[in-house]
Formats: structure tokens, C-alpha cells, sequence
């Protein structure tokens, strides 16, 4: 995977928004012109192009686009994009609601989006999708009826009845070029396909909701993909989800632009504590037959299984199990979250294969390749950790998520909007999750792409002048900086990293910060012993008065040592400073500073300091400490 300056993409990005589209302009206008992809398979424990050479997808997750993710747009009371869409009927008409969400599609996700992550290196793209889309506007009208009152089994009953008209009418997924998922798929694909990424198509939301969670899989009741019955005794949510992949693979059979057919992402929760049974029988009858129809119709792409739990377990979903007569290119998938990186960790069933040795283990025993179909929703420490563990055994990855609102995990950070329910809220929406008005979350970028052992800059600095604390070097934990809680590796310790969760994604603390003047945030929660790394350039040498803006809300003193290059060149003891007028500047004199490129650290000796920034003065006078 290529990567780029990222001190000179700072420069170019740093407070300009509209010289995003114009990165992307240049990087479009000077890449190479587009290979020609071809059908990807199984060889083995490897997936091959046409010509038997290895090919290791590592890409972006589309999430939050064509299924709305409470989460990703920070509407977490509502919870579903069900529960979004009732909740803007209230105030919307059908149509209104369909032209609202034709619009949010035609701007989340762009040929300039796609060109961005293309120019960071990656060569797919995930694109999770809701079956929903590829119903008519007249069919999806009566799913509406369901969002407008959720607790009505009978509108549920309803909608059912209607489904299993559709279906057996044959009006369900019929009009491929005026459907919107089709459409959506077609152009992604051309959008990809022009700067050489493979996609791969999700169905995120299968029809009935695969498990509980209804944020994920947007179901009306949990589980009912593998329970709801019709009228006739049929598993009909199973029936139209057959359907719907036969439709997708008829249309795209022989377009080596696909490189898999996820079917259905993360079932969990299916076993015999909610009605099922405990060996996923329910998931690999499912599978079984989703096989069998895609490969009845002569497609031989590559298929993604996911495991019960997530996407991760695969008790009876192994290729012995299935009940299937073609075993070829089956790839297996796991999602991590929240888990150790350490290559040496296992978990006792090897059918659990979220862990990297788990995951090579069951690539050997099977032969068959695997990938992780989703990894994210951590700090850059764990961000690098899983890529370099992950690259090292050669398993791909799609990295979740491209964009989210406020999110400093994602690719592209979208601002804050408002609320989607108020006409201001929507439209402001509209606007900011445009490409153009999208933040690279740079460290991210960095922490995917970058070497294990890459320092880089995060802002040209230069003494004199100020240096915001928030502005440390990119780079892991122990390199750029030291933290104590650095990454999460326990998906039952739920401590957030970084306790602010904003401007940056590492382990160091970082807080919203309303003084002035500041760059807005400041360093916080500074345990003994962390630290952080700046380069600088000292332009001129001599001696500084050095200031800080800082504020202690302990009872205790708090002392900093600020070094060049490991030597100390001013200690600033910071008092307690009372609520009314938290923020006080202290100085003090440094030694003398040598000019040139250097680092510069700051070193917590005591804890309980907040740092807001730094600022380096020629000073020709010795200074003594003074707050004001």
C-alpha cells in the first residue's frame, strides 16, 4: 500500500476546506490510468486475479450512506433508520421522506469520496447496503407504514402479507434499472472501478433483521429472519433474501468489478436463548442456499460468510458442514473490535476467529482465505497494531468508517448539524456531509497507512511562537507519546481512550476547550510519567521566555518539564487555579535553545495539569515564574 507526505498534506489541508476538493482534483488528474480488474478466487488460503496473482483487499467501510446508523449521525436516542424515518413522517410526507433521502444518498457518498480513498492507497471498498433500496418507492411506502407506528404488530402483519404478495407474484427486485439500490451499486462500481478498487457488495440490512440489534440490521422485531413465518408456513424473510441475491447475481454474474457477495452482515445473537438452536443450523441452512442459487446461475464470485456473534463464530459453518455441492472460492470473515492485537493471543474455540492467530489457524485448517470485513472504533495505537499484525500474515481489511458525524475514528470527519428531525437540522446535514465540507481525520490516515515506527509532524511548528498541546506528533504510543490506556482491548471495558473523544483519536486525553485564545481543545487527565512529542524547528538560536497556558483543578501542585532533544530546558509548576478563572499563564526562562529541526517533549512529573499551549519568547532577561 502506497502512502504519502503527510506533513506536506497537513500544510495543504490544514484550515482550508475547499483545498480538500482540490487534493483530490490533483490526485485524480495525475494518477495512472485505471487496470483492468479481473474476477478475483480462491486458491487455497489466498484470494488470485485471473492471472494467479495474490491480491490482499484493504479498504473503507461506506457505512451510514444506504443504511442510516444511529450512531454515525448522532441520532442515537432513535436508534434505527426506522425509527429516524418515523420519526420524520411525523412532520414529512411519503414523498417529502423519499426526496429527503434521494438527496442524503447523491451526497454522502461521491466519485470524490471515492477518489480520496483511492489516493490514501486502498484497493476496495465496502459498500453495506438495505434491502429496502431495491424495493420500489410504491413497496418501500408500505414499510413506512410499520416506521409510523412500530408497536402495531398488526401494520407489521400487514407489510408481511404484502412481501409474500410481491414474492410470489414475482414484483419483488424486478426493475433493475430504476431501482435504487441497483443504481447506487452501478455507479459505485464505475466510481471504483476508474481508480482500480474492487467492491464489495453487503447486504447490511437483510430483509426481517438478522439479530437484535436493529441499529445494524434495522429489523421491526429481533430475529425475524430466522422466525417470521407466512401464511403458508415459509420463512419468508429467508425466501426474499434468496431472491434478492439471485437478482444481484443475475445482474452482476460476470463483472469482475465485484470482488464478493457478503450476504448478510453480523447475524448474532441466534441460539437457543432466543427460541433458535445453539449450532447456527438456522445460518448454515441459510448460507447453504444462498450458494446454491448464486451458483446455480453459473456465478463464480467470490462469497463472504459471516459468523454467528458479530461475523466472528463458525461452529457448523465450516466447509465440511454446509450443505452445499460447490466449495470454491468461500472466503471466511471475521470483524474486530475491542481486541487484543497480540499475535500470540488465542481463544480456546477455533471456530471464534476475530484474534489473528485464530484467524491464521483456521485459514490453514480450511484453506480457505479470510478476511476482516469490518475494524475500527478504537485509538490510533490499535488502529496500527491491528493493520501491522493483519498485513504481517497477509489477511485484508476494510477499515469502518469512511465518514461520521464529529467522529475522529472515521476517514472524513462530518461536522455537527443539528437535529435531522428540524428543516434546519436536514438541511445543514445536507450540506456538511459533502466531501467538500468533510475534515481528514489526518492521524487516522496515518495510523493505517503509516510505518510502525513513523513519527511525523501533525502542524508545522516553529519557536518562537506557539504551540498549541493538542498539536503532538502522529505516531504509536511510545513514539509520538506515551498514555497509560493507549487502545482498548476488551470489548467489556468500555473507558473511552481518550476521555474527550475529540480532535484527535490516540490515547492521549484531549478536552473541548472555550479559553482564548487557543486552538479550541487542551491536553487533560495527565497521569506521572505520560508525555508528548513535538517537532519543532527553532529558527534562531538563543534563550526564551517560555509561556503555558495551564489550569489545575486538584489540591495538589502539578509540575511539566518541557526537553529539547531529552535535555530540560524549563519546569513550569502549575498551583491549583480556582473555578471562577480556571486558566493561568505561567513563564519561565529556558536554557539555551539550539537552532534547527529538534523535539521537543513535554513530560508530566506530577499529575493534574491541563495544558492549553505553549508559546516561546526571545527573552534577553532572565524570567521569574508568575501566573496571571
Amino acid at each position: 500500500m502506497k502512502t504519502f507526505d503527510w506533513q506536506r498534506l497537513s500544510r495543504r489541508l490544514r484550515g482550508s476546506w475547499p483545498s480538500l476538493a482540490l487534493l483530490v482534483l490533483l490526485f485524480s488528474a495525475s494518477g495512472a490510468q485505471a487496470q483492468k480488474l479481473t474476477m478475483l478466487r480462491a486458491q487455497g488460503g489466498k484470494v488470485v486475479d485471473a492471472g494467479g496473482k495474490e491480491v490482499v483487499l484493504r479498504g473503507f467501510n461506506v457505512g451510514g450512506w444506504l443504511l442510516q446508523e444511529s450512531y454515525i449521525l448522532k441520532t442515537d436516542t432513535l436508534d434505527s433508520q426506522a425509527r429516524i424515518r418515523g420519526g420524520l413522517l411525523r412532520t414529512m410526507s411519503d414523498k417529502e421522506l423519499e426526496d429527503f433521502y434521494a438527496d442524503y444518498r447523491a451526497k454522502f457518498v461521491t466519485k470524490a469520496d471515492i477518489d480520496f480513498v483511492a489516493a490514501q492507497g486502498f484497493n476496495c471498498v465496502r459498500l453495506p447496503f438495505h434491502y429496502d433500496l431495491f424495493l420500489t418507492r410504491a413497496q418501500r411506502l408500505e414499510r413506512n407504514k410499520v416506521s409510523r407506528r412500530p408497536r402495531d404488530s398488526k401494520a407489521l402483519d400487514a407489510y408481511v402479507q404484502s412481501l409474500t404478495q410481491w414474492y410470489d407474484q414475482n414484483q419483488l427486485f424486478t426493475d433493475a434499472q430504476n431501482l435504487d439500490g441497483f443504481r447506487v451499486i452501478d455507479e459505485v462500481l464505475s466510481w471504483c472501478a476508474a481508480r482500480n478498487m474492487y467492491v464489495i457488495l453487503d447486504l447490511h440490512a437483510a430483509p426481517g433483521g438478522q439479530g437484535f440489534d436493529r441499529n445494524i440490521n434495522d429489523n421491526f422485531l429481533p430475529l425475524d429472519l430466522w422466525k417470521r413465518k407466512d401464511a403458508k408456513g415459509r420463512l419468508i424473510y429467508q425466501d426474499i433474501t434468496v431472491r434478492l441475491w439471485e437478482k444481484l447475481s443475475a445482474r452482476y454474474q460476470n463483472d469482475p468489478r465485484v470482488a464478493m457477495y457478503d450476504f448478510i452482515n453480523e447475524p448474532h445473537k441466534v441460539n437457543a436463548e432466543n427460541g433458535l438452536s445453539n449450532d447456527n443450523a438456522e445460518i448454515s441452512a441459510l448460507y447453504s442456499r444462498l450458494i446454491t442459487a448464486v451458483r446455480r446461475q453459473n456465478d463464480q464470485h467470490l462469497v463472504l460468510l459471516e459468523g454467528n456473534g458479530y461475523g466472528n463464530e463458525y461452529t457448523n459453518l465450516t466447509p465440511d458442514k454446509l450443505q452445499i455441492s460447490d466449495r470454491r472460492n468461500i472466503v471466511y470473515n471475521a470483524h474486530r473490535y475491542w481486541c487484543p492485537n497480540d499475535p500470540a493471543a488465542t481463544d480456546p474455540n477455533p471456530n471464534q476467529i476475530n484474534l489473528i492467530n485464530n484467524l491464521v489457524a483456521f485459514r490453514t485448517k480450511w484453506q480457505v482465505p479470510v478476511w476482516v470485513g469490518e475494524t475500527g472504533e478504537n485509538s490510533n495505537e490499535w488502529f496500527a497494531g491491528a493493520v501491522q499484525g493483519l498485513n504481517a500474515q497477509n489477511i485484508g481489511w476494510c477499515h469502518w468508517n469512511l465518514k461520521r458525524v464529529e467522529g475522529v475514528t472515521s476517514l472524513l470527519r462530518v461536522r455537527a448539524y443539528g437535529s435531522i428531525l428540524t428543516p434546519e437540522g436536514r438541511t445543514a446535514l445536507l450540506r456538511n456531509i459533502q466531501f467538500k465540507e468533510c475534515l481528514p481525520n489526518r492521524d487516522v490516515i496515518a495510523a493505517l497507512t503509516g510505518p510502525a515506527t513513523a513519527r511525523t509532524p501533525y502542524a508545522a511548528l516553529s519557536i518562537p511562537g506557539t504551540i498549541h498541546a493538542t498539536d503532538y506528533d502522529m505516531g504509536r504510543n511510545g513514539i509520538a507519546y506515551q498514555d497509560a490506556y493507549a487502545e482498548r482491548i476488551d470489548y467489556r471495558k468500555e473507558a473511552p481512550t481518550n476521555n474527550g473523544s475529540v480532535y484527535r483519536n490516540d490515547g492521549i486525553d484531549i478536552q473541548v476547550n472555550p479559553d482564548k485564545p487557543s486552538n479550541g481543545f487542551a491536553i487533560s487527565d495527565m497521569a506521572a510519567g505520560e508525555w508528548v512529542n513535538y517537532t519543532v524547528t527553532v529558527t534562531k538560536a538563543g534563550t526564551y521566555t517560555l509561556q503555558a497556558r495551564v489550569k489545575n483543578d486538584t489540591s495538589a501542585p502539578a509540575r511539566l518539564t518541557v526537553k529539547l532533544d531529552d535535555t530540560a530546558i524549563g519546569t513550569l509548576a502549575v498551583p491549583q487555579t480556582p473555578p471562577t478563572a480556571p486558566w493561568t499563564t505561567i513563564s519561565v526562562p529556558t536554557t539555551t535553545l539550539p537552532a534547527g529541526r529538534h523535539t521537543l517533549q513535554l513530560y508530566v512529573e506530577q499529575p493534574g495539569a491541563s495544558l492549553s499551549w505553549l508559546q516561546f519568547n526571545p527573552s534577553t532577561t532572565p524570567t521569574t515564574q508568575g501566573g496571571q
